[in-house]
Formats: structure tokens, sequence, C-alpha cells
């Protein structure tokens, strides 16, 4: 099971675009709103209705938890205690992560890219304290995997498949939504 996490203000084509290529590997996979309400606003103004609401997600037994960027759903992911806690637990345990665009700072900020190689939208590589900064499209780095911003979506979400089920299957649905073309 893997839980997209949606905060006010998240990067819509990011969250989506990971949902609907996991959904077409066979991946579960389930949006989690971290406010009190099913309908998440993103950075666009497009709500989107979440599946379910975070005190019934179980983040620490989930096979990865994906963390979309938009400056103010970053913030809102990163100021989520009970998020946090998860985060934390996930690091500790070596469990899979991924976050794209401005989301990689949630991880950076608390030092959890410490020693790893890791990529961000342009500007915020100073919040990836101690990580080795890439300039590619997505990097995956022991059990983290960044991306670099709205343009990456596709390319991270096949990464997220290469790594939950494998490469071929990735490359399958690479070739299927025609985007090598």
């Amino acid at each position: 099971m893997v839980y997209v996490m949606l905060a006010d203000g998240f990067e819509e084509i990011e969250a989506i675009t990971a949902v609907d290529v996991l959904r077409r590997a066979g991946i579960d996979v389930y949006t989690v709103s971290i406010s009190d309400s099913k309908t998440v606003t993103g950075s666009h103004k497009i709500p989107v209705i979440a599946d379910i609401l975070l005190p019934d997600a179980d983040l620490n037994s989930a096979e990865m938890i994906v963390l979309p960027g938009g400056m103010s759903g970053t913030n809102n992911l990163y100021n989520n205690s009970e998020l946090e806690k998860s985060i934390a637990h996930r690091i500790e345990n070596n469990k899979w992560i991924a976050a794209i665009c401005a989301a990689p700072i949630i991880l950076g900020k608390r030092g959890y890219l410490k020693g790893l190689e890791a990529i961000c939208y342009p500007g915020f590589e100073e919040d990836l304290a101690g990580a080795s900064i890439k300039n590619e499209k997505v990097v995956i780095s022991k059990n983290i995997i960044t991306s670099k911003g709205p343009g990456t979506s596709l390319d991270f979400a096949l990464a997220i498949v290469s790594v939950l089920k494998d490469e071929n299957t990735a490359k399958k649905l690479r070739a299927g939504m025609q985007a090598d073309c």
C-alpha cells in the first residue's frame, strides 16, 4: 500500500500523476488528507477528494509514502506532527519515502538526507542539509526517491513503480503512455 499525502496547496500534477501511474501498475495507492476534510485544494485551486483522512492511514506499515510539492502544501506537510512521527519511523526503519519538487525539504530540514544523493526544485538545495545534490530528474538513494518538479512527475512516478514492482513494469508503462515519443 502506498499513501500519497495531500495538504492544502499541494502541486496537483505531482500528486495525481503518481496516483494514476501507480494504479496503472496495479499498486494499491490511496490519497490521504492531512486535514479534517477529504476535500483538499491544490496550489492551482483544483479541489481533490482524498480517499481517506490521516487518522485512517497506517503510515508506518505502508510500502511507501509520497510527498508532493507545492510550497504551501510542503509547509503544511512539514508542520504536521503526526506525519513527522511517521516519517521519522520510516527513516529509522529504512522504509520507502518519495518526495518531489519542494517536498524534499521536509526530509532535508530534519537531516534525513545527510549522506544521501537528492534533488529538489531549483533554489531549495540549501534546505537539503548534508545531501549530495544531483542534477537529475529523479534520484534514488537508499530508501528515498526525490525528484525535481512538476515536469518530472511522470519520471518520478515511474521510478516509484521501478522500486515497488520492477524496471520492466516501469518501461512497459512508459511505452504504453507514449512517454518516449
